[in-house]
């Protein structure tokens, strides 16, 4: 598989992110590799919070919450997808598959040996990293989500995510640090906005970042659709720690939150959080305020 790895000094002096880089190798499913990054900071030996970012998104999207986290005692881990951040980017836009995506992370995953694990996720974080709790629940002791889904094609998108979708493949350049501007409620500064852009020297290492929009389920029969209906099957029996942490502002997800709490047994008791004035990309708009309540539900859940 052809891949193009962004040179590091793409990533010299960005604003509140100076964590030191760590990577592993991962099946590329061609019988080659890709270099996948992740931030791991706090105790190695502590217990687990990982964070994944989505669409166009990299760990950069989590550099106001991890202090808050390790300063609480927690190991804090946050990935790079394949085609994101600092992680290896395959240049055609074929080799982008919902379950390419899960394979990468999944074997990822694996190697890092996580147990113990709060995950928390947005955006494609969940609709990756909530098929990882399906296929793997005894990796996890607890879930949060934001601004996120799993869904299946059954029912319609909303018009948010239609347009999104409809600029996301029409957009002659792909500006990423404007997407993650036009979808937070805060106005960012030019060299955060240029932070989202590091990652993408020109127009070809963007195909990941192209495609993802086109890998969400909006039929019935599109190839993913059946794995996360049996995915909500096992959610659906999940009983662990389950908090919904969505937002006041996103279009697109809105609503979510309520379907999660029907759903998952786990939600049953938790103390759901709104967060106000946070757009889709909360972990912007609300970061440290987002970190505390990932700490408040480990400490009220004693995980």
């Amino acid at each position: 598989m052809k891949y193009l790895r962004t040179p590091d000094s793409c990533f010299s002096n960005l604003p509140e992110y100076d964590f030191a880089p760590n990577y592993l190798t991962v099946n590329d499913g061609e019988g080659g590799v890709l270099r996948l990054h992740y931030i791991d900071e706090g105790p190695k030996n502590g217990e687990p919070v990982l964070l994944m970012h989505g669409e166009p998104s990299w760990s950069f999207l989590y550099r106001k919450m991890v202090k808050g986290i390790v300063d609480s005692g927690r190991r804090v881990i946050a990935p790079d997808l394949i085609g994101f951040g600092r992680s290896d980017k395959p240049t055609e836009r074929s080799d982008y598959t919902y379950d390419s995506h899960l394979m990468w992370i999944g074997d990822w995953l694996r190697q890092m040996d996580l147990r113990n694990t709060v995950l928390f996720c947005q955006d494609w974080g969940g609709l990756l990293g909530l098929r990882l709790v399906a296929a793997e629940p005894e990796r996890f002791s607890g879930v949060v989500v934001a601004n996120t889904g799993l869904p299946t094609g059954d029912s319609e998108p909303s018009d948010a995510f239609l347009n999104w979708r409809e600029f996301s493949q029409s957009v002659p350049v792909f500006p990423v640090g404007q997407i993650i501007q036009s979808s937070t409620v805060s106005e960012l500064s030019s060299s955060v906005v240029d932070g989202y852009d590091a990652p993408y020297p020109d127009e070809t290492y963007k195909a990941g970042a192209r495609q993802f929009p086109l890998l969400v389920p909006i039929t019935s029969d599109d190839p993913a659709s059946q794995d996360n209906r049996d995915a909500w099957k096992a959610l659906s029996v999940f009983d662990k720690p389950f908090l919904t942490a969505f937002s006041d502002k996103d279009p697109v997800t809105a609503g979510g939150d309520t379907f999660f709490q029907k759903m998952v047994p786990g939600c049953k008791g938790q103390q759901h959080v709104v967060t106000k004035n946070g757009g889709h990309f909360l972990q912007e708009d609300k970061g440290e305020e987002l970190a505390g309540v990932i700490v408040q539900f480990i400490k009220d859940n004693s995980l």
